[in-house]
């Protein structure tokens, strides 16, 4: 059962599912796996990539700076956790927004 609040739609700008990383020289059928959601990976890109503030990323994303952080932090654990330990990182395929200014398309894909 889950507990909590309901996880809020984020826009997402990219689709990052395609991306899957691993060690070298280790094949992947062998290779505990991390997975990252679609809006942690969102959050590595606007924030370590395109060098935006928590808050600018934040309101690109829809929701509020301080989820933003633990987005953000929980990301960043993913991937040391993927790195110091040899695991392949996945990115999941959920219900994503792509693109706010696209109006002549359905804005809302379930993945």
């Amino acid at each position: 059962m889950q507990s909590g609040r309901k996880k809020l739609e984020r826009k997402i700008e990219k689709d990052h599912s395609r991306v899957c990383f691993k060690p070298c020289g280790v094949r992947k059928i062998s290779l505990e796996r991390v997975l990252m959601e679609d809006d942690e990976m969102e959050a590595i890109w606007l924030s370590d990539f395109e060098g935006l503030y928590q808050q600018e990323c934040a309101d690109k994303m829809g929701i509020s700076r301080t989820t933003f952080s633990r987005i953000l932090e929980k990301a960043h654990q993913k991937i040391a956790d993927a790195l110091l330990h040899s695991k392949a990182i996945s990115i999941a395929k959920n219900k994503i927004i792509i693109g706010e200014d696209d109006e002549n398309s359905d804005t809302s894909k379930n993945r």
